[in-house]
């Protein structure tokens, strides 16, 4: 037998009262996971909903989920659904920190925390038992304790809807945290693009001061480092700093800038 995985460093820092940041790689890859790992990032961002691989090719989720591990920092997987099928699927291949999109009502977030517990709310879960990469293939010691503990599911608010049912969205047992979307509220408000919105930001306002009144961990975007100092100093608990493209982007264009030859084109 083996030991149970290690602490959910995410779900450990929310215990705490800190605040975790981390970056969402837009590259899919292993090696970037690894570095920024080492850079010593609390969590790195792969979104399936908006691009990467396939969420049911379990060879190239394994492979991000190794990088991870090895350098103790957390993979936080945005699903292309809420799926209840998906997200066991996703647990199974080792995924502790499911991230759910478009989230509309509180009976839907329910029914995708319930698939991630082996038990939930006082009653029996939803989430198959059997020996997969999650288990170290049945090597585990403790798992069903274990992963019931370690397992974080996060709801990203980003529509009218659920920013209509947030009240009921945020008192579903065991849920993870939100994750505030502007951009996408932007769209379902009338204002696609425009996140600086008086209808934007008091929605964004709305969700931070009413999740931290429920006790539910908060999240969102920073945009520049004064915003993301202004937003942990605001009881946001996990904040993305930025991408790894806009990352390459501003180094490179840097670069260019610092350059005192020509250049065609």
């Amino acid at each position: 037998m083996v030991a149970p995985r290690q602490q959910n460093g995410l779900r450990a820092r929310f215990d705490e009262g800190g605040v975790a940041l981390g970056v969402l790689d837009t590259a899919y890859s292993p090696t970037l996971i690894e570095f920024y790992g080492d850079l010593g990032l609390d969590f790195v961002w792969v979104d399936l909903e908006h691009g990467g691989p396939s969420p049911w090719h379990a060879g190239s989720i394994e492979d991000l989920l190794r990088a991870a591990e090895r350098t103790g920092t957390e993979l936080v997987v945005r699903l292309p659904s809420t799926d209840p099928t998906l997200v066991r699927k996703a647990l199974d291949l080792g995924v502790r920190n499911v991230f759910l999109p478009r989230v509309e009502s509180a009976d839907e977030v329910r029914t995708a925390v319930r698939s991630s517990r082996f038990r939930y709310d006082g009653g029996p879960g939803d989430r198959g038992l059997a020996s997969p990469r999650a288990r170290r293939w049945g090597l585990a010691d403790d798992y069903v304790a274990t992963e019931d503990g370690e397992t974080l599911v996060g709801v990203t608010i980003e529509n009218r809807q659920s920013l209509a049912n947030l009240d009921a969205i945020l008192a579903v047992p065991e849920l993870g945290f939100v994750f505030i979307g502007p951009f996408d509220l932007s769209v379902s408000l009338g204002v696609p693009g425009e996140i600086d919105h008086p209808k934007v930001q008091e929605a964004v306002e709305t969700i931070r001061t009413t999740a931290v009144d429920a006790g539910v961990p908060v999240g969102g975007l920073g945009f520049g480092m004064d915003d993301v100092n202004e937003k942990a100093s605001t009881d946001y608990q996990m904040l993305n700093l930025g991408t790894t493209t806009g990352a390459l982007k501003g180094v490179v264009e840097g670069w260019f800038d610092a350059y005192e030859g020509e250049r065609s084109g």
